[in-house]
């Protein structure tokens, strides 16, 4: 498989009124991506807020602000591959249509939860909504979009979620300068109304022409496989542990259920999932480095807004905006980097943008308490560059290698790979941040009553909670407390840099060379179905 550029055009599959409002649609899809991916990174910020008492907050505790997080990625994570199976079956603007519609309801019942209770349940809600959007805009971006213009427009989508995650703190600071905290969901209703009516009049309807027959053991060993996964995941990176039963057991629970789902798939006469195409090492090492990038971005990304908020004392949206750098580079370089892979080839591109993400990953092991700004912009930005020359390349190689009725499936294992990595990263590299953090700080904690010891060695920010109660006898707690701190930030930023050096050597062993000369024919693997074993792609 490569990543196609040159040659003869292909004949057009898309009808010529779907084509003349292509951009249009994309513009929607990235609308309605955005809002998802915005929405997860915006309730870091109001965690303070949501913690307090009425009426400030709702005072929910440590653990229950966890789960308001984590309710949403494990609903989200567990349903990504049966929503992309649906959508390639009974539609994907109907899976997209109910799945903005669900989020939309779920943001409004949690903007007026009145207790920790009701707001993990709505959050949960909002996942489930969630995990039929992303897959389908991806799956209606293959079907609007001819062969030759998808990496442009994968490169374009691309961007939009790395625009999600930047603008995301922006927002939620500037909310709750103005507004209570419940306006960070509200204000995803009037955003999700915008987005229905744009999709009702733009958006064309598509799906598999000959799904086959339904796989329900399947689909249900897929969710519970994933759900068990990432609750050990979870779990693991609250109780800074992967050791005890309560981890190992979903977390094993989860790899034997999805090797069931592999061994099932392998053998059923009506797969979910085509497991072969996994035979394929481009394939398998996209994938790969979806997940692992992910795994080192979101480990960082972690710890940065503790580093910036917690040591630095910046707000959470003058921490947003230090963050805009890296969105910035995405925007700039992701719809170019087809161009690039054009010139240079699929494997080395990504190679050097796991390198970038690499050395991005690793400057944070130099950063103290006084790095100037400059060179944290300079950092993100160079991240930034990293993903934008990663993402669009894999992820057109993971959707071009599907045919263009299974671009719900592909889009699933693109985003559940994406996602899983993610749960990962944090678990494991914020596991490690704490156990660095709790064997530093320990020394220093002799001054502090029994009582409040194990609590203020936790994290930096009860540390400095307890200081804060101490009075100015707390003040040495306070310095202790933030040299602990960036000593454990430059551990697990080194681990993060490893993460991506193995990411760099799977691309370069695995990812194709450089694309064909215009002219001569690709030597690799035959194109997809021929055009007759396509269903039209159907006007609204």
């Amino acid at each position: 498989m490569s990543i196609p550029s040159g040659g003869p055009a292909a004949a057009p599959r898309v009808p010529e009124a779907v084509h003349r409002r292509r951009w249009a649609i994309l513009g929607v899809l990235m609308f309605s991506l955005l809002i998802v991916v915005l929405d997860n990174s915006i309730l870091n910020v109001a965690v303070k807020t949501i913690a307090s008492p009425a009426p400030t907050g709702i005072g929910a505790t440590q653990s229950q602000l966890e789960w308001a997080i984590n309710s949403y990625t494990l609903v989200f994570a567990g349903l990504l591959f049966t929503a992309g199976l649906l959508g390639d079956r009974i539609g994907r603007k109907k899976v997209l249509l109910g799945g903005i519609l669900l989020f939309g309801l779920g943001s409004a019942l949690a903007a007026f939860s009145s207790s920790p209770g009701e707001l993990i349940t709505w959050r949960a809600l909002m996942g489930f909504g969630a995990a039929f959007v992303m897959p389908a805009t991806l799956a209606v971006l293959m079907n609007v979009f001819e062969r030759d213009e998808q990496p442009k427009a994968i490169g374009i989508w691309a961007g939009s979620v790395g625009l999600g995650i930047a603008i995301g703190p922006i927002t939620g600071g500037a909310l709750l300068e103005h507004f209570w905290w419940g306006s960070i969901f509200l204000v995803n209703v009037p955003v999700v109304v915008i987005a229905l009516i744009a999709m009702v009049l733009l958006v064309p309807d598509s799906r598999d022409p000959a799904p086959g027959r339904v796989d329900p053991l399947g689909v249900v060993l897929s969710i519970v496989g994933l759900v068990l996964l990432v609750y050990g995941i979870i779990r693991g990176g609250e109780l800074a542990s992967f050791t005890g039963i309560g981890v190992l057991a979903p977390l094993i629970g989860g790899l034997l259920v999805l090797a069931a789902f592999v061994w099932h798939e392998k053998r059923s006469p009506h797969p979910s999932i085509d497991i072969s195409y996994f035979r394929k090492p481009a394939f398998s090492a996209a994938v790969a480095a979806i997940a692992l990038v992910f795994f080192a971005l979101m480990g960082v990304t972690f710890f940065s807004a503790f580093y910036l908020q917690s040591v630095r004392g910046y707000t959470a949206l003058e921490s947003g905006l230090l963050i805009l750098p890296l969105a910035a580079a995405q925007m700039i370089f992701a719809p170019r980097a087809r161009l690039v892979v054009d010139r240079f080839g699929a494997k080395a591109v990504c190679t050097v943008g796991m390198l970038l993400v690499a050395v991005g990953l690793a400057a944070f092991s130099l950063f103290t308490a006084d790095t100037p700004l400059w060179i944290l912009c300079v950092v993100f930005f160079v991240q930034g560059t990293g993903m934008a020359h990663i993402m669009p390349p894999v992820t057109v190689a993971v959707m071009q290698a599907l045919p263009r009725e299974r671009a719900g499936s592909g889009s699933a294992i693109n985003n559940t790979f994406r996602q899983v990595g993610g749960a990962l990263g944090i678990a494991v590299l914020g596991s490690v941040l704490s156990t660095v953090y709790r064997g530093d700080i320990e020394g220093h904690l002799d001054g502090v009553p029994a009582a409040a010891r194990d609590v203020a060695g936790e994290s930096i920010e009860a540390t400095l909670g307890v200081a804060q109660k101490l009075g100015p006898a707390g003040k040495p707690l306070v310095a202790a407390a933030n040299d602990a701190f960036i000593s454990a930030m430059h551990v697990t930023a080194l681990g993060s840099a490893a993460v991506a050096l193995i990411g760099a050597a799977v691309v370069a062993a695995f990812l194709p060379g450089r694309p064909p000369a215009p002219g001569k024919p690709d030597q690799g693997e035959p194109d997809r179905a021929p055009l007759a074993a396509e269903e039209p792609v159907h006007q609204a």
